[in-house]
């Protein structure tokens, strides 16, 4: 592949349009470029011929047959060119970035961060796999990238050499597109790259480049307050505007300290302010985690200024010990999309109580026969209560196919296709993979699903295929945690999420007068969109559900 941009190269140099097919390796001139189509997609063409630089940007789609198109002009007897493509990842459709650069016949290739989902717009380094120097042969693991989903392999599509690292292991917060490492196509070559920096900025060159963004702060910090006239013969006047700021409630203080105090959980009450008025700029905030210990409690503050609201609130702060855990990616992927959730989904919950007499004495009769029919070398196999949970609800989604639903600005798609998403409590985060198709599979079958795709979101090694496409979603805080009854957040774009609470006994009235019979009742709660499932609807889909949990046998029809 490297070869053949190679030859690309060389023939641009006598300036035509040119038409490079993967599928034929075949070069024709004079061609224009066509319209785009499905073969390839994001065509951008720039040219600089005067200064031997070009650019082209191509995608590779699903299918193996690609084409490329670019505008060459004539080129001096040592161009510099660029050209920007994209290349596929493992077990994912989206695309990874990279580009070429040519300098003296040598060819350098940036490795961008990919895309691996539809919500990802960074990405963490967790490991490198290969180090500098390393040969690289289609198909090598090159490292491993935390995203908002899980932790995916990021394999190479093209032999070479890794020739630079750009970003190294523990780096976080990487924008999808840029480079984190650059290849070349032989081991002599990696000596020739120096000090090459990559179109987009590594991450080592980028402080380097760019200034400090709070210039604004820092010229506000370095201009001191103008003393009033009143106050001029005063010798210390600087307590004076901390009392005018500390007086009221109001405690003023600059955008950049104040997000800075948010995130290292610092009260802007026991700060001293040194901007203009007492107001607390970034550099207090610095200075107060530099000392560890609250500025409030030190002399300069006269007696009497400090109210004893603002004393309050310093002092626990100050008594209270506490560790800083650092958000992963999934968990604040997690918070965002369900405080999005509750703040643009009306929300409204219906609970039923449910006879799972029935079920659970069929439950023992089908673990009975699977143990049974074991043999010695595999492992033991068990339906659960879930497993049943998850059928029913498959089945009901057939049934009422409106709660199979998402909700759009222009019309509600309702999905053919019933695939339901289970929430699994992880040390990563909440995950919910994906039971594909769960109406037509038989419990067996689901019951593996599931402990294979949790084993998966424990171990962090789930794949896109995993946790994408569901349209429904089942929690069960009742079976682990024996959780009573709870109102679930909608997992959006779906419409419906189906809580579920633990079994418990009960007396329940008998067919005759005065008699009482034990009972055993599971409780559910069925968030729903009311844009797109009425409660008439959501109350049919539970009747639904009900019927089948009630007399389990319906589930094997």
């Amino acid at each position: 592949m490297m070869a053949s941009r190679r030859s690309a190269l060389s023939v641009a140099r006598r300036g035509a349009t040119y038409v490079v097919s993967s599928s034929s390796s075949r070069l024709h001139s004079g061609a224009p470029p066509p319209p785009s189509s499905s073969a390839f997609s994001g065509a951008a063409f720039g040219s600089g011929c005067g200064t031997g630089e070009f650019s082209l940007q191509r995608s590779f789609s699903s299918h193996s047959q690609m084409r490329l198109y670019f505008r060459l002009g004539d080129f001096p007897s040592r161009p510099t060119s660029q050209i920007r493509s994209v290349m596929v990842l493992k077990n994912h459709a989206g695309a990874q970035t990279s580009g070429f650069h040519a300098s003296s016949g040598n060819l350098v290739q940036e490795i961008g961060m990919p895309s691996l989902s539809p919500t990802m717009t960074q990405g963490n380094i967790a490991k490198w796999h290969k180090k500098e120097g390393d040969a690289v042969t289609a198909g090598d693991v090159l490292c491993e990238i935390e995203t908002d989903k899980a932790t995916l392999e990021m394999e190479s599509m093209e032999e070479g050499f890794l020739a630079k690292i750009l970003v190294p292991d523990g780096a976080k917060d990487i924008p999808v597109g840029e480079p984190i490492c650059l290849m070349v196509e032989s081991k002599d070559e990696i000596k020739s790259i120096g000090d090459y920096k990559p179109s987009a900025g590594g991450r080592g060159e980028a402080p380097k480049e760019a200034p400090p963004p709070p210039r604004k702060e820092a010229s506000v910090q370095q201009q001191p307050p103008p003393p009033p006239p009143s106050e001029a013969a005063a010798p210390k006047p600087s307590p004076a505007p901390v009392q005018s700021s500390a007086g009221g409630d109001r405690i003023f203080a600059t955008p950049a300290a104040k997000r800075l105090a948010e995130e290292k959980h610092v009260s802007l009450s026991s700060v001293k302010g040194t901007g203009p008025d007492g107001s607390v700029v970034k550099a207090d905030i610095e200075e107060y985690l530099a000392s560890g210990s609250p500025t409030s409690k030190g002399p300069s503050a006269p007696e009497g200024q400090k109210p004893a609201a603002r004393g309050a609130a310093a002092g626990p702060l100050a008594d209270v010990d506490y560790s800083d855990i650092p958000n992963t990616q999934i968990r604040r992927v997690t918070a965002k999309r369900l405080l999005l959730s509750k703040q643009t989904i009306p929300h409204y919950y219906l609970s039923l109580d449910t006879h799972v007499d029935k079920l659970l004495k069929l439950r023992a009769e089908l673990n009975a026969v699977l143990e049974s029919s074991k043999t010695k070398d595999t492992p033991p196999k068990k339906i659960s209560l879930n497993d049943f949970v998850i059928k029913a609800a498959a089945l009901a989604l057939r049934k009422v196919p409106e709660c199979n639903s998402s909700w759009t600005d222009d019309f509600i798609r309702q999905y053919h296709n019933v695939n339901v998403s289970v929430a699994v409590q992880t040390e990563h985060g909440l995950m919910v993979p994906v039971v594909k198709d769960a109406d037509k599979k038989g419990l067996a079958t689901i019951s593996e699903d599931v402990k294979l795709l949790a084993g998966k979101a424990r171990s962090n090694t789930l794949k896109p295929q995993d946790y994408e496409g569901g349209t429904f979603t089942v929690s069960n805080l009742g079976g682990p945690f024996g959780i009573k009854q709870f109102c679930a957040i909608i997992n959006p774009p779906q419409a419906c999420i189906l809580a579920v609470g633990t079994t418990e006994k009960r007396v329940i009235p008998g067919d005759g007068a005065g008699e009482f019979l034990p009972g055993t009742f599971m409780t559910v709660t069925l968030s729903c969109d009311h844009r797109v499932v009425d409660g008439a609807i959501g109350a049919q889909w539970l009747g639904a559900f009900k019927s089948y949990i009630e007399d389990p046998v319906t589930l094997m029809l």
